[in-house]
């Protein structure tokens, strides 16, 4: 039987690697707002692209559907953000951000713009090359399949 050497298995290393990052990346947003991982994705995604429901938050965002559910609830609790019946689909909720919401946002972003060019400088001269190569791959994957 093959083993696997996870040190050098890029799925293990990628997904490590991610997790590091995720959570350095809480060190922004975290003590600041008193977010988790999941309510600051949900709040991200909202804060670009304004409107959207629950399910397309998880796809966006490769969460599982009760992660989503547990940081909207959480969001919607701070007042955050509101739910509004969908017209087009009774079944759908459409999410938003509130005002206070989008304030938290406006004041977490410059922050994370800091820390994604931290991390770029971190990585020096080949940091472009790396995003082209995680666009390449990110393309050749079919992210709903390979979601959490």
């Amino acid at each position: 039987m093959t083993m696997l050497d996870l040190e050098k298995f890029l799925p293990y290393r990628l997904n490590r690697i991610a997790s590091t990052v995720s959570r350095e990346f809480r060190t922004v947003y975290g003590p600041h707002h008193d977010l988790t991982i999941p309510e600051w994705r949900v709040l991200a995604t909202l804060g670009q692209f304004e409107q959207m429901g629950a399910r397309e938050i998880g796809l966006h965002s490769s969460m599982h559907k009760t992660k989503v559910s547990r940081a909207v609830r959480a969001l919607e609790d701070r007042r955050w953000l509101r739910r509004r019946g969908s017209e087009e689909d009774r079944r759908v909720e459409i999410l938003t951000l509130t005002t206070a919401g989008r304030r938290a946002y406006e004041d977490i972003v410059p922050r994370a713009v800091a820390f994604e060019k931290n991390l770029l400088r971190s990585i020096g001269p080949d940091a472009d090359k790396l995003l082209l190569l995680l666009s390449k791959l990110e393309g050749s994957l079919n992210p709903s399949q390979y979601s959490d």
